[in-house]
């Protein structure tokens, strides 16, 4: 499940650099970019413990 998380996580910033350079659409991208974040966070707050 931690990996699933994290490859979610890694399409999410890779679909938001896609979106945020190539064109603006607007606050979707910037969603996408903060459930990219705490997906990551959540993996490396899991892993610590």
């Amino acid at each position: 499940m931690g990996n699933l998380l994290y490859t979610i996580a890694v399409i999410l910033i890779i679909f938001w650099a896609i979106g945020f350079f190539g064109y603006h659409a607007g606050g979707i991208i910037h969603i996408l970019l903060v459930i990219a974040v705490i997906a990551i966070l959540l993996k490396v707050i899991r892993n610590v413990n």
